[in-house]
């Protein structure tokens, strides 16, 4: 029976939803129906969040040709991919012991989502994923895109390389300025990893300083299983992907969540805001083999002020 956490529960309270968020239950469940399964299989990418082997929540993205995700069954999730030796979280995902992992497969093209979560293994070149949940969302603020493989003339062949450090660079904060859609890794504190999308017009994500971002949390579904997680354990990943060459953005740091009326009420279309202080960075450039067409912006999304 899908249930909520005491975090989750009590920012649905604070937030005078709890009865919507009641009803909301409906679209957490075990398994992973016929129509889930068919649109899995249909996608070119799912994106992961996980932590790493000291703890640090990354959120990253496993990209393969349609039909790299299978569901052999409906309790199971097969990922014929693995992440980039670069990648923040390819020791533990490569590894040989399981790993708890929040996932959520995204549609731009039709604006479709769903999250998984559960307990990934490796198994030969990819994951098999044991199911705890299976959760359908909303399709709001999420901006249509068209995708295609990219040719050599595109970056295809490149190697990729990656840039760390601790702090946001100058172009990194204006990628987050100019950034319409991230996604974000969470955690309970009993360590249940959860991933979700937040997306908006471009410059809906502030850059305060090189190492503190905020953003609007809108209305959504009432779960708040992000800033539930987010009562319990501030840990936090962050992943900006530029749809237009394949680099990835990766952030781990923590959370917190601004109830502040009057800061709220200084960004159009907030319920509540989220800081995120940045502790980590890593920038890899051809991550993905995936270029996407420019944005239709959601009818959603609120202006920026």
């Amino acid at each position: 029976m899908a249930t909520y956490h005491s975090g989750e529960i009590a920012v649905q309270e604070r937030a005078g939803l709890a009865r919507q968020a009641g009803f909301s239950l409906g679209g957490i469940g075990e398994s992973v129906p016929p129509v889930a399964r068919d649109f899995l299989a249909e996608q070119p990418m799912i994106v992961l969040g996980a932590a790493d082997r000291d703890g640090r929540l990354w959120a990253t993205q496993l990209t393969g040709e349609a039909g790299f995700l299978r569901v052999p069954d409906p309790r199971t999730v097969l990922v014929d991919a693995l992440p980039l030796p670069l990648d923040p979280l390819a020791d533990v995902l490569t590894g040989p012991s399981a790993v708890r992992v929040g996932m959520i497969a995204v549609e731009p093209a039709t604006r479709r989502r769903m999250r998984i979560n559960g307990r990934a293994r490796r198994e030969g070149d990819g994951l098999r994923v044991d199911l705890d949940q299976v959760i359908a969302n909303c399709p709001k603020y999420l901006q249509k895109r068209d995708h295609h493989r990219a040719g050599p003339a595109e970056g295809g062949a490149a190697e990729p390389t990656v840039t760390a450090g601790t702090a946001l660079g100058p172009a990194q904060q204006r990628a987050v300025r100019a950034a319409d859609t991230f996604f974000v890794a969470t955690a309970s504190d009993r360590g249940d990893a959860d991933a979700s999308h937040r997306g908006g017009n471009p410059g809906f994500v502030q850059v305060l300083s090189p190492t503190l971002l905020r953003w609007p949390d809108y209305a959504g579904n009432a779960m708040f299983l992000t800033l539930g997680n987010l009562q319990l354990n501030a840990s936090a990943g962050l992943l900006f992907p530029d749809w237009a060459t394949g680099t990835t953005l990766h952030l781990s740091g923590t959370a917190r969540t601004v109830w502040d009326a009057e800061q709220i009420a200084g960004v159009p279309g907030a319920q509540r805001l989220v800081e995120f202080s940045v502790e980590a960075v890593r920038e890899i450039t051809a991550a993905s083999p995936l270029r996407w067409t420019s944005p239709g912006y959601s009818r959603f999304n609120p202006p920026v002020g």
